[in-house]
């Protein structure tokens, strides 16, 4: 038997289908070790066949992996294929998708154990009285019966062994799952739909469309309405796929799963040890488990005879992956969707205009929720304008206002979210008599002052540096902390108000997996009154004690040179201000901005999503932005600025002929640096185009491809969610 296998090298030259001999027992889809190059390296089993060109003389033979069943069923194998050809990028890149990567590189498998058994009563054994341990270890036994041995043996040593040998104890092997977030439980809460969710159930079921937005507003129960429809492909023999943007919301939604369909869920995401992650990808491998959650790559996850799709937050910028293949999460699980037959449902409070269009236009079915499921009003949103503050002498983080309703809110014995997207304590550090700023050496960014750890830190590529005790320019002493971070907030908070109990939520307060689960724990337990975080705390938590919300600096995104800055800055006010009277009490949100004119501003103080699409795709289709164009960024990075600046000059010409070639279908062309010159110590320039049709996409990927080098990374991003 012959074996078409991909040696799982991620490289353009080895990128094709390698001929191998293999057992007759080989299964398409399959692990297998294959020798290459002087090496015995991974592979994957793409089809198997009875005869091939290679002479018999150089076929060697591959080694299959000690798998029960083969890594990649047939869906993953035909997705593969469209990823690989959709983004031209090498197969082996694409397959890696679909598996934990330690698993790849034999770095994890199952975790077994040795257990024992009695074999024989405890009153028909021989021991002597000496025999301690033995007498122990099998009272242990008759009592508790079959026992980890490892657990025995830390209490009666050498106890297990000795019965064993004298026949008393029978000891087998069994895998032992890592379950990830042991300590994420819930109560299972028996809900009756709603008329609107009822009719959002049937509609999604019954529409003939693969896909659904659910248009609902914070609050409204879109929760309850992806439980029910997991539930019913549950009682159907089929499973789903539950994403969530954020790695923040899935202990949280997982505690939901697990209380409604016990050990039927199981959790990806890259927060897990190797070890939990190969268990939960072979529990959903293994059909034990039927339901995925997780982040942006449980797209993948290895499950058939799927029933439902759903990306909840659809329109958040995570679902768009950032290294190569450079996939956008909707596009594949589209493709999983039609793979299956199964519906693929959208949810969000505020829909990209893109999706929003698409729906509107009838493409996709569209389903409003347009009040929240306990009748109550969504919070009133105050405007604090940032200028009179300051003319009045306040220079602090807090408007009047605001503090006004902090003191209330505490008052009252209520909770309040304090949002900020921005961590650390100050944005950058600046010498007042040179003008010196304090720069990453390996990225050409600012450090961020971190007091916690009395540091200064990059964002970008996570280095750490001393803090700085003189200018090293002029070697003043005058330095000056610009910009404020959630650490600042904190801190000011605790001056104003002592007895607060205040914690903070960011990058830098959750490290380790459950980081995010014990902060919102602590909250939701009301064991802290006010909670400061970044945009992990914007969206889909729910506390009932939150009656009030500031957002400190409404206008941090709303100017970024960036088409789709007024868009992300009404997602995040609207997202943020349903986190506040979720529950019986009235909330209140207070928006603090030194713009309060803005139009997108007064859209979103009235939740007004509908006359803020029109005014959005106005613009878009006078200014010919997505989705009545289509940006593409060619993106040119490498150790080498001369060698990065020869590969933007080889494609460039290329890229250069095909917009000569083709002027119709393009609106913008042209090179230039990267705003962000160089990350992690890699040179960055782009070719940057808008084209107005998209049949030109397939040459873009061609030359890209074929510019590649070993000295320079040519990618290609569509509709990219960051242009830095």
């Amino acid at each position: 038997m012959i074996a078409e296998v991909i040696v799982d090298i991620a490289a353009s030259e080895t990128d094709r289908i390698f001929d191998y001999l293999c057992d007759d027992d080989t299964v398409v889809g399959s692990r297998v070790r294959a020798p290459f190059g002087g090496k015995t390296l991974p592979g994957f089993v793409m089809r198997l066949k009875e005869r091939t060109d290679v002479p018999e003389e150089r076929l060697k033979k591959v080694l299959p992996c000690p798998d029960e069943l083969p890594a990649l069923n047939a869906e993953c194998l035909s997705l593969a294929e469209k990823i690989t050809a959709r983004y031209r990028v090498p197969k082996a890149l694409t397959l890696r998708l679909f598996l934990p990567s330690e698993m790849r590189t034999g770095k994890v498998r199952e975790l077994m154990r040795n257990y024992a058994t009695l074999k024989v009563p405890v009153s028909e054994m021989k021991l002597v009285k000496s025999a301690k341990n033995q007498i122990g270890a099998a009272e242990y036994l008759a009592e508790h019966g079959k026992t980890d041995c490892a657990y025995l043996n830390g209490i009666f040593p050498g106890g297990v062994a000795a019965l064993e040998k004298k026949g008393y104890v029978e000891i087998t092997q069994e895998q032992r799952l890592r379950d990830p977030y042991k300590s994420v439980t819930s109560e299972r809460v028996e809900r009756t739909l709603t008329d609107d969710q009822a009719r959002a159930v049937h509609t999604i079921q019954t529409d003939g469309r693969t896909v659904q937005l659910l248009h609902g507003v914070t609050g409204s129960g879109k929760t309850e309405i992806y439980l029910t429809l997991i539930a019913k492909c549950l009682e159907e023999g089929k499973s789903s796929i539950f994403l969530v943007p954020e790695i923040s919301l899935t202990p949280q939604m997982l505690a939901q799963l697990r209380a409604r369909f016990g050990k039927n869920a199981a959790i990806l995401h890259s927060g897990l040890s190797a070890g939990e992650r190969f268990d939960e990808w072979w529990r959903l491998r293994t059909g034990e488990a039927k339901i995925a959650i997780g982040a942006r790559s449980a797209v993948f996850a290895p499950l058939e005879n799927l029933g439902v799709i759903i990306i909840d937050e659809e329109h958040d910028s995570s679902y768009s992956s950032e290294t190569a293949p450079r996939y956008n999460t909707f596009d594949v699980a589209l493709l999983r969707a039609k793979y299956n037959g199964c519906k693929l449902v959208l949810g969000s409070a505020t829909p990209s205009a893109e999706t929003y269009k698409r729906a509107k236009e009838g493409e996709f079915s569209l389903i409003r929720l347009d009040k929240r499921i306990n009748k109550r009003p969504l919070p009133e949103i105050v405007i604090a304008d940032m200028r009179r503050e300051v003319r009045r002498g306040n220079n602090s983080s807090f408007s009047g206002v605001l503090k006004e309703e902090i003191e209330k809110c505490l008052a009252a014995d209520k909770q309040a979210i304090l949002f900020l997207n921005r961590r650390g304590y100050s944005q950058t550090v600046i010498c007042k008599e040179c003008g010196y700023v304090a720069k990453c050496e390996a990225c050409d960014v600012s450090l961020t002052y971190h007091r916690d750890e009395n540091c200064l830190k990059c964002h970008f590529c996570g280095a750490r540096y001393k803090m700085l005790r003189a200018c090293p320019e002029c070697g003043g002493f005058k330095l000056s902390y610009a910009g404020t971070g959630t650490q600042r907030i904190v801190s000011e908070l605790e001056k104003l108000y002592p007895s607060a109990r205040i914690i903070r939520m960011d990058n830098d307060t959750t490290s380790g997996k459950e980081g995010h689960y014990k902060i919102l724990k602590t909250f939701a337990e009301k064991k802290a009154d006010i909670l400061v975080g970044t945009q992990m705390i914007a969206k889909g938590h729910d506390f009932p004690a939150v009656t009030l919300v500031g957002i400190l600096d409404a206008d941090m995104s709303l100017h970024f040179s960036d088409y789709r800055s007024g868009e992300r800055t009404f997602q995040l006010i609207t997202q943020v201000a349903g986190r506040s009277g979720r529950a019986e009490e009235q909330g209140k949100v207070v928006l603090q901005t030194f713009d309060p004119e803005n139009e997108v501003l007064r859209f979103a103080t009235s939740y007004d999503y509908e006359g803020f699409y029109q005014n959005e795709i106005s613009l878009r289709a006078a200014m010919a932005f997505p989705p009545f164009s289509k940006i593409v960024r060619v993106l040119v990075t490498g150790e080498d600025d001369k060698k990065c600046i020869e590969a933007l000059r080889e494609v460039y010409v290329r890229l250069e002929k095909l917009y000569t070639d083709n002027p119709d279908k393009f609106l913008f062309f042209n090179k230039m640096r990267a705003p962000i010159k160089r990350i992690q110590n890699k040179y960055r320039y782009q070719v940057l185009m808008r084209l107005s049709d998209v049949s030109v996409l397939k040459d873009i990927y061609d030359i890209c491809a074929e510019a590649r080098n070993r000295d320079a990374l040519v990618s290609v991003e569509e509709n990219p969610a960051n242009l830095s």
